[in-house]
């Protein structure tokens, strides 16, 4: 009998997932199983897309250069991190039961993505038509609007990825998209770096481009063969909400990730404080901007698969790792510093790669644990209450910037080092999900 000609997509998928049998699936249904080729494959793009727009609409390091250039009040670009943060994770819990009621919620992840790429080409129109107090406020609305459509995306991803992806292949799915984003941003860092063009042009051009990844990325993602789901409990507002805080005294594991997490977030919120060792290397100079860039870029493109690949085998493992390594990266800048060679060309930016390395991993082995270990007609519920969690967590992040402000920059690194090891320590503690 002649074999059946296989589609580009099972191709594809054998090759990216090492799998002889893209058919074999762990724990999705049998209907799943036959379109999951295509459905990693639309994972991975839209993913990498998002992940694009997201490292060219940077809060830390792009739009406050933005807001600067602008001459948008200081007081207003101390904002954008909380905002962007706060309107990321807080909503996600009283979103989430709202998000269940959806039968399929790829439809809640579309209008998410479609809704960010406005907000990033309403950023772009900002930048052409205004400047001052009115440039600063309408940037900061605009990241709002982006922040609280990137919860709903968040919460809802992680549901139709566990429904479409077999359990084994989402950490590669993620890793993937990972690797695969960092080339636009390494683009423009390029940019930026050789400044080739006019720089406030560059950046403006950048939000528009990332307003269209999202967009495009919307329609890929509607493309999606989701199954109809459970609906119930779908009931929305604080009551609901407030009740999905049972599960952290219920599911001993769900609380334990939960204190990993937190204590990883020290590989998000250190860079600022790495550059501030740098004398003379802390400025708004967009040739600096465009190095943390492409330093940030870098360690996405060179990690993100290997880490995927890591998480698919143990994403408990890949938490240990990053946070050894995210501690092990704030110990090198503060043995640079030590030794007077944080201001050197080489060894900020070798810190600031290392350290991103970490944060790639863990964003990636914290989304593969948390899928892997949530039950499938809970896992929207779980990564709302995580994201919540964490969202708080980094709204209290404030107290850092007194730490530096009194005890150094230095004081401030050696505190997340600290945090970093408890994660690991933490992460060790945790049941072994992986399939190795």
């Amino acid at each position: 009998m002649p074999e059946i000609a296989r589609r580009p997509s099972e191709i594809a998928f054998e090759v990216l997932t090492a799998d002889d049998d893209g058919r074999v699936c762990a724990d999705i249904s049998e209907a799943a199983c036959r379109e999951q080729p295509d459905s990693f494959l639309r994972h991975v793009a839209s993913l990498s897309l998002t992940k694009a727009a997201d490292g060219l609409v940077d809060p830390k390091l792009v739009l406050s250069w933005l807001m600067t250039a602008l001459g948008a009040p200081a007081a207003l670009i101390g904002l954008l991190v909380p905002i962007r943060e706060a309107g990321a994770l807080l909503p996600q819990l009283f979103t989430a039961a709202r998000i269940r009621a959806m039968a399929r919620r790829k439809w809640a992840w579309a209008a998410a993505s479609a809704v960010q790429g406005l907000a990033a080409l309403a950023m772009a129109a900002v930048t052409l038509t205004m400047e001052g107090t009115a440039a600063g406020l309408a940037l900061l609305l605009a990241l709002a609007v982006l922040a609280v459509a990137r919860s709903v995306a968040s919460v809802s991803h992680k549901d139709v990825l566990g429904k479409t992806v077999a359990k084994g292949k989402r950490g590669t799915a993620t890793g993937l998209a990972a690797g695969l984003a960092p080339v636009a941003v390494i683009a423009f860092a390029l940019l930026l770096i050789l400044d080739g063009a006019d720089r406030l042009v560059l950046v403006t051009g950048a939000l528009g481009v990332a307003g269209v990844f999202w967009l495009v990325a919307a329609g890929i993602f509607a493309g999606l063969k989701e199954e109809a789901g459970a609906t119930e409990g779908g009931a929305n507002g604080i009551g609901a909400a407030l009740g999905n805080l049972r599960y952290l005294r219920e599911d001993e594991q769900l609380a334990r990730f939960i204190l990993a997490r937190g204590l990883l977030t020290a590989t998000a919120l250190a860079p600022p404080y790495l550059v501030v060792l740098a004398a003379g290397a802390a400025g708004a100079a967009l040739a600096e901007l465009g190095a943390l860039v492409l330093a940030s870029a870098l360690a996405g493109l060179v990690s993100g698969y290997v880490w995927g690949r890591l998480a698919d085998r143990s994403s408990r493992q890949v938490l240990m790792l990053t946070g050894l390594l995210g501690a092990a990266a704030m110990g090198l800048a503060l043995g640079f510093d030590a030794a007077g060679l944080s201001g050197s060309v080489w060894a900020l930016p070798l810190a600031l790669f290392i350290l991103a390395l970490a944060h790639q991993g863990v964003r990636v082995g914290r989304s593969t644990y948390l899928v892997d270990m949530a039950p499938p007609d809970l896992r929207a519920v779980y990564t709302a209450l995580a994201n919540t969690v964490i969202g708080v967590v980094l709204l209290a992040g404030g107290i850092f910037g007194a730490i530096a402000s009194v005890f150094g920059a230095g004081a401030t690194l050696a505190v997340f080092a600290a945090m970093a090891l408890g994660g690991a320590w933490v992460a060790y503690g945790l049941k072994e999900l992986g399939t190795a």
